[in-house]
C-alpha cells in the first residue's frame, strides 16, 4: 500500500535559520531522501511535516587543514569515494561508501543521513569508529562536539536532540602508516544490506602490533568496537596461536543478533573469519 501524499507536508530549508524554525515547529529533516522515499513508496512513512536540508551551504563540502579533515553532513557517498585526501588517509570510508546501494544512491545519499538513521547495518559507522571520528551537532544554541563512539545509543537511537542537525564529521589524518581493512558480507555481491561487516586498522613494527582498532557492524543494535580483542592483540607478535586466541576472545566480546537477514551464530562465525583474514594480511 502506497502513501497518500495529501497526508504529508514537505518543505525546503535553504538556510540554517530556516531549518531551525522548521525544527521548532516540529518538522522532521531529511537530506538525500534515499531512506525516506523507500518508506513513502511502501506506505510505511508516518504522516508528518518534513523538510529538505540539501540546499544548506553550511552543511555541504569537504574541508581540509593540516590537522583535520571535515566532512559536511551533506557530503554524498560519491564525494567521499572520489575525494583524493579521503582515498589516501581514510580508505575504509571510500570502500564502505562504494558498497552503499547503486550509483544513483551514492550520488544522492549523504554521510549525515547514514549516521542519523542509526541503522546497525549502516556501512559508514564501523569506519568512523576505528578512525575515532568526532561528530559536530548544530542548533540555535551553537555547535557541540562529541566523540563518535558516544553518538549511537541503541537501535535507531542517538544523541541528536530535537533542535539539532548533524553539522559535520571531523577526522584526524594520522593513519598513513596503518594497514586499513574493510569487508562486508551480504546476501549478494552488490547492493546488499550487510549480514556483518568489519573495519580494522593496525600499525605493525617488526612484526609486533603497536596499534590496532577493530569495529563490526550489523551484529548488534549499533556498530561496536571490539575492545577486548584490541587489548589482547596490542603488543603481540602475530602467530597462528595468537590469531586463534583472538577469534576465541571475539566470541566472548561479541553477542550477535538474530534477525530476518541472518542468525547470530552465522554472524559470529563470519566475523571471526573476517578477523582472521585481517590479521593474516598484516602478519
Amino acid at each position: 500500500m502506497r502513501a497518500y501524499l495529501p497526508d504529508y507536508s514537505f518543505h525546503r530549508a535553504k538556510t540554517l535559520t530556516e531549518a531551525f524554525s522548521q525544527l521548532e515547529a516540529g518538522a522532521k529533516p531529511f537530506a538525500g531522501g534515499t531512506d525516506i522515499m523507500v518508506l513513502l513508496d511502501a506506505g510505511a512513512l508516518p504522516p508528518d511535516n518534513y523538510f529538505d536540508i540539501l540546499a544548506i551551504k553550511e552543511l555541504q563540502g569537504i574541508r581540509s587543514t593540516k590537522k583535520a579533515l571535515s566532512l559536511g553532513a551533506l557530503t554524498t557517498y560519491s564525494e567521499i569515494r572520489n575525494h583524493k585526501l579521503i582515498q589516501s588517509n581514510f580508505p575504509i570510508l571510500c570502500a564502505s561508501a562504494r558498497e552503499v546501494g547503486a550509483i544513483a544512491i551514492q550520488n544522492r545519499g549523504t554521510i549525515g543521513g547514514n549516521i542519523a538513521n542509526s541503522s546497525p547495518a549502516a556501512d559508514l559507522p564501523p569506519g568512523l569508529l576505528v578512525y575515532e571520528a568526532q561528530i559536530n551537532l548544530i542548533s540555535k544554541r551553537g555547535l557541540r562536539t562529541l566523540d563518535y563512539t558516544k553518538f549511537h545509543l541503541g537501535y535507531k537511537k542517538n544523541e541528536l536532540q530535537k533542535d539539532e542537525l548533524i553539522h559535520s564529521i571531523t577526522l584526524k589524518p594520522e593513519f598513513q602508516k596503518h594497514h586499513h581493512f574493510w569487508r562486508k558480507v551480504g546476501s549478494r555481491r552488490s547492493q546488499a544490506i550487510s549480514k556483518t561487516m568489519i573495519a580494522a586498522l593496525a600499525k605493525v613494527n617488526r612484526k609486533r602490533i603497536e596499534d590496532i582498532r577493530i569495529a563490526l557492524g550489523s551484529v548488534a543494535p549499533t556498530a561496536v568496537r571490539c575492545l577486548e580483542v584490541e587489548t589482547f592483540l596490542k603488543g603481540k607478535i602475530l602467530s597462528p596461536s595468537t590469531i586463534l586466541e583472538a577469534k576465541k576472545i571475539l566470541s566472548r566480546d561479541l553477542h550477535p543478533i538474530d534477525d530476518i537477514r541472518s542468525t547470530g551464530k552465522y554472524r559470529l562465525i563470519v566475523s571471526q573469519n573476517m578477523l582472521e583474514e585481517f590479521l593474516c594480511g598484516i602478519g
